[in-house]
């Protein structure tokens, strides 16, 4: 009799939250894959990006370049289904999918030139050490890390993100460097794959709601193709396969590089949290109390551990976990953990078969744009709820006020740190980092009474 009231309260909460399927459902395989590759869909480029841009400021060459990007989608099929599994301490539990991080691109390509790729992943496996350690001190630093804090950080990589989306929208740095950035044909088909998306995830058929970020792709890729923006014959061989090599550029440890990336493994550690706290508000499940924590625990200290394992087995770069999940998980009505599975499987294959994601890297920017732009609004907005669901008295106030003056500056306006010296610049670039660091110490540091 027990077991069936749990059902039932599960059921309860689960269609509370709005979803088709709870974290510990198993959805039909057909409907497991098309979550999958929905959640495939909108990481692939996000994966592949950043080691694409290092390789790029590191003048790596194509052989170099092929590997990193195929390790890459590898390493994160890996640590995407230790975070959905959770493999005794390690893992949150939750579908959260990691992939390789954004905000370390800068002290990364910073140490590619101060000591080669050896220096990189020596400092991608010693700084994980920070994130690792500050999961096992989570439970008493929440006077620190707080829901308010983790509300803003999130709300931060919500409009951070935007700014991404919206590039990709007018058609990204090709357009730039074409002169066609902002065109009829670039924006025009970016406004028609997010209308169509918002147009089926009202639906009340749940197979159409689920569908809704394909169909969106599907119809923007064919439009983009009648166009002529598709160019397949660009394409010389689809042949090949890559596999892990340790060790394979040497490893080397360098401080000036470790302390860097130390850095934005604390700020990362923050933003796992404000994930992982932003993905359980989603997916029905507790903010608070011990499962809650025990779950941010894991999370944080698999963000560390998968880290690590990037750059000892296999030549990459730190993963966090990806906040453009969180509003896939929204837009669908699926948080079922088991889809995450598939994902990882996916994301492993596509790394040893590099010939596979060819069809995903063909797909034009404002496709890609239309898509992610509305997800990126959708994290900004559950960072809100989450700072909605707090006291909002004068303290909380400023705090706000000082985390987003100081984050949205310096990716409004990143000439205001063009003076400081090159270290400073790469931590303090991004806003995430900014405007977390701003939200961690404001909140110590006011004190009001009222």
């Amino acid at each position: 009799m027990a077991t069936t009231d749990n059902t039932t309260t599960q059921q309860t909460e689960v269609a509370k939250s709005g979803l088709i399927y709870g974290l510990n459902d198993r959805p039909p395989l057909r409907e497991t894959l098309f979550a999958a590759a929905q959640h495939l869909l909108a990481i692939f480029v996000a994966i592949v990006t950043p080691p694409l841009i290092i390789a790029s400021a590191l003048k790596l060459d194509t052989d170099t370049t092929s590997f990193l990007v195929s390790m890459s989608l590898m390493v994160s099929g890996v640590a995407t289904f230790i975070q959905c599994r959770r493999i005794g301490p390690v893992g949150c539990g939750l579908l959260c999918i990691q992939g390789t991080s954004f905000s370390f691109i800068g002290p990364i390509i910073a140490a590619g030139l101060a000591g080669g790729l050896p220096a990189v992943f020596g400092a991608t496996v010693a700084g994980s050490v920070v994130e690792m350690f500050v999961s096992r001190i989570l439970k008493y630093a929440r006077r620190v890390i707080t829901p308010l804090v983790s509300g803003i950080v999130v709300t931060l990589i919500g409009m951070s993100l935007i700014k991404v989306g919206i590039s990709a929208c007018g058609g990204g740095e090709a357009a730039k460097a074409a002169g066609t950035f902002g065109s009829v044909e670039n924006v025009g088909i970016a406004a028609l794959v997010l209308v169509l998306i918002v147009f089926f995830n009202r639906s009340s058929n749940r197979y159409l709601r689920m569908g809704s970020i394909v169909i969106g792709l599907v119809v923007g890729y064919a439009v983009s193709w009648s166009l002529g923006m598709v160019d397949f014959g660009s394409v010389q061989s689809y042949g090949g396969f890559n596999y892990p090599n340790p060790f394979k550029y040497g490893f080397s440890f360098d401080i000036s590089s470790i302390i860097g990336l130390g850095l934005v493994y604390l700020i990362t550690s923050i933003e796992a949290y404000g994930d992982i706290t932003a993905n359980s508000l989603i997916s029905g499940e507790p903010v608070e109390g011990e499962t809650f924590m025990r779950r941010a625990q894991g999370g944080i200290l698999a963000d560390g551990f998968n880290s690590m394992l990037a750059g000892l087995a296999f030549c990459s770069f730190p993963n966090s976990i990806f906040a453009q999940n969180n509003g896939m998980i929204q837009l669908t009505g699926v948080a079922s953990r088991y889809v995450g599975y598939f994902i990882a499987g996916m994301l492993v294959l596509l790394g040893v078969f590099p010939a596979v994601g060819i069809v995903f890297s063909l797909m034009p920017s404002p496709v890609l744009g239309g898509a992610t732009l509305l997800m990126f609004g959708t994290v900004a907005a559950a960072g809100i709820r989450i700072i909605a669901s707090q006291t909002i008295n004068r303290k909380a106030t400023l705090v706000m006020a000082i985390s987003f003056s100081l984050g949205l500056s310096v990716e409004l306006v990143p000439e205001i740190l063009s003076q400081l010296p090159s270290t400073v610049q790469s931590i303090f670039s991004s806003g995430i980092t900014t405007g977390g660091l701003a939200a961690i110490i404001s909140n110590l540091v006011i004190r009001i009474k009222e």
